[in-house]
């Protein structure tokens, strides 16, 4: 398992650096000149490290299938820089890309286009570069894997620290006159001319830096001179995410099991945990979506559908592989069920997806929305703590359980307390009366 998280590390900056190159070509192209396109000062670009990282762990096995992959890779492409484009603009108040000018873009962050084009190269680097690139890496020694992992990574979480350091103080003073005119003195100009130089450079890479800055700076005053609102969970925050995950994992629990009951004519459980009926891979679903659509709730139903089907059917696909990776069981198998993919996944399903993007995103939101705020705002802060702390509670115990289940069938014995705790409290029969579509793998 260590061996593995070393070669993954290996696999991040060896596709960081592809993708920084990839960047610096395009640069090259559109402005004539070179520009380091990174947000690190390195020869890097982590979105794309992290990116490759995630495709090989979960659909790697689409490898045999050109177009599955090419559609896997597009869509946790789209996700990977949705995401980071979303944090990174939080963080930093700047947008580092933007495909405002793209048809059918999402907030800037992601287009169609591009996704497809990631998704087409990660495909081909999957299936003709990284056959010959595994061999090679598996050929350098044990010792030097980790040692240069491990090198490699205090280097650029270094380097990453003092671009972001760099870029905050950009972010409060604005220009990078005014940083410079408030620097220490002659025993810091070293630092100082480090300092000067990372935010230079992310200027010239980013033009928009300096003015989102600016207009980061004139947000905060304003801000300042707005009374703070005292609406419970506002907007899209953290503690709104919070319910819907959980109000999302209990609807998606009872539209599974009444949809078993009326379909198979047996009423079962399609719990993801012990306690309560909940469906994680319903409420993780419902926040991805929420984050990624409710600005967009407006747009044509056709729209959200499409987005629904693909994001939906890459999301479960994902969380099947995730299942048996770590907890050597498959709870799901649609390999009877015409079009599926693996039995992971299968074009009725998918479909469901995008049904349930639109009935979400169009009529369930914002009603749950304007509901939720409503709530009082102490109550409602400590509801949600006290449903973060349950839920989490019952996910790792869910989690150990169904780890030991899987042991038991292989007939491993009882080897500390926790495992004769599990035994006692979660035998067989109540692990298959909550799971009783779960397979183990031998």
């Amino acid at each position: 398992m260590v061996n593995i998280i070393f070669e993954l590390i290996w696999y991040f900056f060896i596709y960081s650096f592809i993708g920084w190159c990839a960047e610096i070509a395009y640069a090259a192209v559109k402005h004539k000149k070179f520009m380091n396109r990174g947000f690190l000062n390195g020869p890097l670009c982590p979105v794309y490290g992290i990116g490759m990282v995630l495709i090989l762990v979960f659909f790697s096995s689409l490898k045999g299938n050109f177009f599955f992959l090419a559609l896997g890779c597009s869509v946790m492409a789209a996700v990977v820089e949705f995401f980071t484009g979303a944090l990174m603009e939080k963080v930093f108040r700047c947008k580092w890309w933007d495909y405002t000018g793209y048809k059918h873009n999402l907030g800037g962050y992601i287009c169609p286009q591009f996704s497809a084009l990631w998704g087409i190269g990660a495909a081909l680097i999957i299936t003709f570069v990284h056959p010959f690139l595994a061999p090679l890496i598996s050929m350098i020694p044990t010792f030097i894997v980790r040692l240069l992992g491990i090198i490699l990574l205090v280097i650029t979480t270094g380097d990453f620290l003092s671009v972001a350091g760099a870029i905050l103080q950009l972010r409060k003073t604005a220009r990078i006159e005014e940083i410079a005119a408030g620097m220490q003195e002659v025993s810091d100009r070293l630092g100082n001319a480090i300092f000067r130089g990372i935010q230079k450079r992310m200027t010239r890479a980013f033009p928009n830096l300096e003015k989102d800055g600016e207009n980061a700076l004139a947000a905060r005053f304003r801000k300042k001179e707005r009374k703070e609102s005292l609406v419970f969970a506002e907007g899209c925050s953290f503690h709104k995410l919070v319910w819907l995950f959980f109000i999302g994992a209990f609807l998606g629990d009872i539209t599974e099991t009444i949809f078993c009951r009326l379909t198979s004519g047996v009423w079962m459980s399609r719990s993801s945990v012990l306690y309560g009926p909940f469906s994680i891979v319903w409420g993780i679903g419902v926040v991805v979506l929420t984050m990624m659509l409710h600005k967009y709730r407006d747009r044509d139903d056709r729209y959200i559908f499409i987005f629904g089907t693909v994001v939906g059917g890459a999301y479960e696909y994902v969380c099947s592989v995730f299942t048996e990776m770590v907890f050597g069981t498959v709870f799901w198998d649609y390999s009877k069920i015409p079009f599926n993919l693996g039995g992971r996944i299968n074009l009725l399903y998918c479909f469901f997806w995008g049904l349930a993007s639109v009935l979400w995103i169009k009529n369930v939101y914002p009603f749950l929305s304007r509901w939720i705020e409503k709530v009082p705002e102490k109550v409602g802060k400590i509801l949600s703590w006290v449903f973060l702390v349950f839920m989490t509670v019952n996910i790792v115990l869910s989690g150990m359980a169904l780890a030991r289940y899987s042991d038991r069938y292989g007939g491993k014995p009882a080897e500390n307390s926790v495992d004769s705790f599990l035994d006692t409290h979660y035998p067989d029969e109540r692990m298959e009366r909550v799971y009783p579509n779960a397979i183990i793998k031998e």
